[in-house]
């Protein structure tokens, strides 16, 4: 049972220096609820400044104010000590806000100062003299990028840089950073944060939108949490801890991701052997071999576009290998469809929810019944029971504290960690056999990843077989039993949680590592 933490201490006194931005009593309010409420504070010119909240604590919404995307129904916005009105995007680039968003903007097929220029050709032109001034920014702000090269051929750290080079050629001197390090590894993050020191020294204000609290900690000048709807405290990194910052984000004490003993049994309940998917120009997988037994919990590390997805997509059906087996309970499942694998009790969390999980504008009682149409609840001998879907839908907001006004609003309208609740919440009421939980925690806070934790640790005493990929490594080292690292679409290393840090997981994720067992 949580109990409530008292506050640890705020910052002794407001922003002494000159103000980038400030934000003063800003309310938005959407039907059935209140975004933000009289949200307020200042962000210091040249610092980085840090928002941290749980999920449906109003940060995106107060994002897209700043970045003009919707307008505050009270409140005002002030750039450089000056009230400024955010009519759309383009406004915020004219007052020097840019944004950085988690799902980068690129396309692969064209090259850096293809992309830097795409939208803004006017300063510069396309030609040489927007090469060279790309060169500059690179240059001046240790971004490290070369305009020639193609965007497909870079890897997620450097697509990033990109990304923070579009909005500095576009003029922004605040720039907004939306979950900046959830796709990168370790060294990346390093080189992200040494570019954010860079930044600082040249007069840069970064706003730094973070789950992970010990990033913010080493990188935020100040921190301001955010908790339902409202500014609660502005901190300073050296007087709180990682955990301190959590309990006032959420009010209450958190749990960490340890696990407790083995639960892992000899019985195997998934196995895969010598799985080989064809990919172009090479295999996407290539002779993958693993086994999960019940009460075990594999984790899988690996930079994306490693084969993750491609073995998600065999393992539940979706895409057929070119050889190698699957065993559900030792019966072969190797050709059978999505249907029948969902049916035989093979849960599936998936690693996008929007595109995979979720029907956005259709009501929570409807997502409930998604994936499960054949079976009890959302069906009886064939017939849809709508009746019956909307009361354990009921059930499930209860249970795993699925925030919402209604089972009848459309599952859109919720926050990222709400909707990955309710899918949880669906997918462990048809008491698998195996859950294929891909990137169960990103984009949720640290309550809603807390209770996924618990949720896993729970089903793994229970004897769930669980396969668990994720780009957060004290989540795969905090709960797996064992880790598998895929490189290149194989398995390349094992590793003992109890025994690898994530710097040494991160080298082996790179292929810079050596194996260990």
């Amino acid at each position: 049972m949580s109990t409530t933490v008292p506050d640890p201490p705020s910052a002794s006194s407001p922003p002494t220096g000159d103000l980038a931005v400030a934000v003063e009593g800003i309310t938005k309010r959407f039907p059935g609820v209140v975004a933000n409420r009289d949200i307020s504070f200042g962000v210091e010119r040249g610092t980085v400044h840090a928002i941290v909240g749980e999920n449906g604590a109003g940060k995106s919404t107060l994002m897209k104010i700043l970045y003009g995307v919707q307008r505050p129904d009270e409140g005002t916005i002030s750039v450089g000590g000056e009230p400024v009105t955010l009519h759309s995007p383009a406004d915020a680039i004219k007052h020097g806000i840019g944004m950085v968003f988690q799902h980068f903007m690129l396309a692969d097929n064209l090259t850096v100062a293809e992309n830097v220029v795409l939208g803004a050709e006017k300063p510069h032109g396309i030609g040489a003299a927007a090469r060279a001034e790309i060169t500059r920014i690179s240059d001046e702000y240790g971004l490290g990028i070369d305009p020639r090269e193609l965007v497909a051929d870079l890897g997620v750290g450097a697509r990033q840089r990109v990304e923070i080079l579009k909005v500095l050629y576009r003029g922004a001197r605040t720039i907004i950073l939306d979950e900046p390090t959830a796709v990168l590894v370790p060294q990346e993050v390093d080189e992200l944060f040494d570019n954010l020191r860079e930044l600082k020294r040249e007069g840069i204000t970064v706003l730094f939108i973070s789950h992970k609290l010990d990033e913010v900690l080493s990188v935020a000048d100040r921190v301001t949490v955010i908790r339902r709807g409202t500014t609660v405290d502005t901190v300073l990194p050296q007087d709180v801890t990682a955990r301190q910052l959590a309990e006032l984000m959420v009010g209450s004490e958190l749990p960490t991701p340890e696990t407790e003993e083995s639960t892992v049994t000899d019985r195997v309940v998934l196995s895969v052997r010598d799985i080989t998917l064809a990919g172009a120009g090479r295999n996407a997988l290539e002779d993958v071999t693993l086994d999960i037994h019940a009460g075990e919990v594999v984790g899988i590390a690996g930079v994306e576009g490693n084969g993750q997805a491609e073995l998600v997509e065999v393992l539940m059906g979706m895409r057929e290998p070119v050889s190698g087996s699957i065993e559900l309970e030792g019966t072969d499942i190797s050709d059978w469809d999505v249907r029948r694998i969902r049916e035989a009790g093979v849960g599936y969390i998936p690693e996008d929810r929007h595109r995979q999980g979720l029907l956005l504008d259709a009501p929570l009682w409807e997502n409930r019944m998604l994936g499960h149409q054949t079976q009890a609840p959302a069906s009886r001998r064939g017939i849809l029971t709508p009746s019956d879907a909307r009361a354990d839908t009921e059930r499930i907001v209860a249970e795993y504290d699925v925030r919402t006004p209604g089972i009848h609003v459309t599952v859109g309208s919720l926050s990222g960690g709400n909707q990955q609740k309710l899918i949880i919440g669906r997918e462990m009421s048809h008491a698998p056999k195996v859950l294929i939980a891909s990137h169960p925690t990103r984009g949720v806070d640290v309550g809603a990843q807390a209770a996924i934790w618990d949720l896993i640790r729970e089903a793994r005493r229970e004897g769930l077989a669980v396969l668990l990929i994720s780009a957060d490594l004290e989540e795969l080292i905090g709960l797996s039993d064992t880790i598998k690292v895929i490189l290149r679409g194989r398995i390349t290393g094992e590793f003992d949680p109890d025994k690898v840090t994530s710097q040494e997981l991160g080298s082996a994720m790179t292929g810079a590592g050596k194996d260990a067992s």
